[in-house]
């Protein structure tokens, strides 16, 4: 059990926290959430006890041991793989050390002996003579294949380390586990079995995510950051964001009767217990959602951006073809064999186990490099807007963004700075903001602007290359909400597990042996066998 008392932390007269009190239990997976700069990952650092709180204090039950997930990938470089992990439950690994050391004197005597055995005791208590094979274990569940359990960290590739990490924090059932945005960099099966694994774990959770599929599967409560205040809530992220956009709207209709919300709010809890009894990937936990209660959920004061993607005209029948499209890039092979023909109205999750190989068919799509083989033609009444990767180039001019989003206006009206301002307003650029330099913008800055170029465009085939990346939350549901609602073509990759499941329906996945191209959901895709068999055929 771990207990937070009276916590407040203060930045100058900035105060982040005020008078936190909660108490996490065995058994439950708190989600923690807020919007950006609310504080999440710096709450995490006080429990861990890497910052120092202004007031109040933290307590670890007695005996319990907490496990932490490291964020910097280069702290273990001088250590082999298989003794990172190890060192993921200090307390056994000192005693290892200290028996070998004991062991390793030349005058060892008989006091020695004694003062060894007794640590062989407590070593075996805490199972430390399984704890290599446990450790091995724990490796090949994330992924980490057995010719690498010697290697040194330095030697691995940041995908590879980033999986031995999560196996340090996981390892030895720490009674308290912290997890700083786990899912970061890992790849769709790692992910799965992570959801597997924290969703029937036995002890406390406390995760920083802006996966919402995730967030869904594994928690059992959200503690929702907001005005300098944690607030505690049963259930998993899309009840707390339904809940409270319910609540927002109660709100706001002031003159409907008290007896009505009522209704209105146990039919909401009725609906979604429902749902989440019968969802596929709901967590072991679910029972819990009988037990949820509405009435103290208060509106948020998060603001949304408005992503709204209109079309200039509709679209034809004839939207996209590609024949016989292959590349090739520093030698290697990333794609070959590719013939598709996009429908009117397919939205496209388009997967690769290789990256590269998305970004390069992006690329090539919307014309910024050439394919090695092949061809493609767009329909003629078909207009795209393309989202990429990397957007650095869009912003190296030094410029506000009012005049940065004039260059991809159409039309006088568009250009005037009362038009300009009110279109920047939406994407959350208010006042003095829309006049800040476009090369001083954060990553999700970036994207709200880029977003913004692309609704201007009202192009009626959109081209989306990760457009979830440095985006909090509340802009990654605005636009999974936007996606769902347009009414044109979509290519989308994302790591994004419920944009996927929610806008698309079709999948093509890019190998070096060709294409598989299925209209079905992404769900679907990933639990069907014959596609998992398919696939080694084609990426071996």
């Amino acid at each position: 059990m771990l207990t937070v008392s009276n916590l407040s932390l203060q930045f100058g007269k900035r105060i982040l926290f005020d008078d936190v009190n909660i108490m996490f239990t065995k058994g439950n997976c708190y989600g923690i959430i807020g919007a950006n700069g609310a504080g999440k990952s710096t709450f995490l650092k006080i429990l861990t006890g890497d910052q120092d709180p202004t007031t109040g204090n933290i307590s670890l039950e007695p005996g319990k041991r907490m496990s932490v997930l490291e964020q910097d990938h280069f702290a273990y470089d001088n250590f082999t793989v298989l003794e990172t992990v190890l060192r993921g439950n200090e307390k056994l690994f000192k005693l290892k050390e200290e028996m070998d050391a004991l062991y390793a004197k030349e005058d060892f005597s008989d006091a020695d002996g004694l003062k060894a055995g007794e640590l062989g005791v407590t070593y075996d208590e805490l199972g430390g003579w399984n704890s290599e094979s446990d450790a091995m274990t724990m490796l090949s569940n994330v992924g980490v294949k057995d010719e690498m359990h010697y290697q040194m960290m330095s030697e691995l590739e940041n995908q590879n380390k980033v999986k031995v990490l999560l196996a340090q924090a996981l390892f030895g059932n720490p009674d308290v586990l912290i997890l700083d945005e786990p899912t970061n960099d890992l790849d769709i099966e790692t992910i799965a079995w992570l959801e597997d694994f924290l969703s029937t774990y036995e002890n406390t959770v406390i995760v920083v995510s802006h996966d919402r599929h995730f967030l869904d599967t594994v928690c059992t409560n959200i503690a929702d950051l907001d005005y300098s205040k944690l607030n505690l809530y049963t259930g998993n992220y899309s009840f707390w964001y339904q809940a409270s956009q319910l609540a927002t709207r109660q709100r706001q209709q002031a003159n409907k009767k008290a007896e009505d919300k009522k209704k209105e709010l146990q039919d909401f809890i009725a609906r979604f217990s429902s749902n989440v009894a019968k969802a596929k990937q709901a967590t072991a936990r679910k029972k819990m959602i009988d037990k949820l209660n509405i009435d103290d959920i208060k509106p948020s004061s998060r603001r949304y951006p408005a992503i709204i993607f209109d079309t200039e005209r509709e679209a034809g029948d004839q939207i996209l073809e590609i024949k016989n499209l292959e590349k090739t890039k520093d030698g290697e092979l990333l794609f070959s064999k590719i013939d598709l023909n996009l429908k009117k109205g397919d939205k496209i999750a388009v997967l690769s186990k290789n990256s590269l190989a998305i970004t390069e068919f992006f690329e090539i799509l919307s014309g910024n490099t050439k394919a090695d083989k092949g061809e493609y033609n767009w329909g003629i009444t078909t207009n795209q807007s393309y989202m990429p990767l990397d957007n650095n180039s869009f912003f190296e001019e030094d410029i506000n963004l009012v005049d940065w989003l004039r260059q991809f206006t159409k039309s006088d009206d568009e250009r005037h700075e009362e038009y300009m301002r009110g279109f920047l307003g939406k994407m959350l650029f208010s006042g003095d903001e829309a006049l800040k330099s476009c090369k001083v913008l954060s990553g999700g800055e970036k994207m709200r602007c880029m977003f913004s170029r692309m609704m201007l465009q009202r192009a009626n085939v959109l081209l989306m290359d990760e457009p979830t990346n440095h985006l909090d939350l509340e802009s990654i549901t605005t636009l999974n909400n936007s996606l769902t609602n347009f009414k044109g073509t979509i290519l989308l990759s994302s790591h994004d597990h419920e944009m996927l499941e929610t806008v698309c329906n079709r999948v093509i996945e890019l190998t070096p042996k060709g294409i598989i191209d299925r209209q079905m959901t992404y769900d679907e895709y990933l639990d069907d066998k014959k596609i998992k068999e398919l696939q080694q055929q084609m990426y071996s």
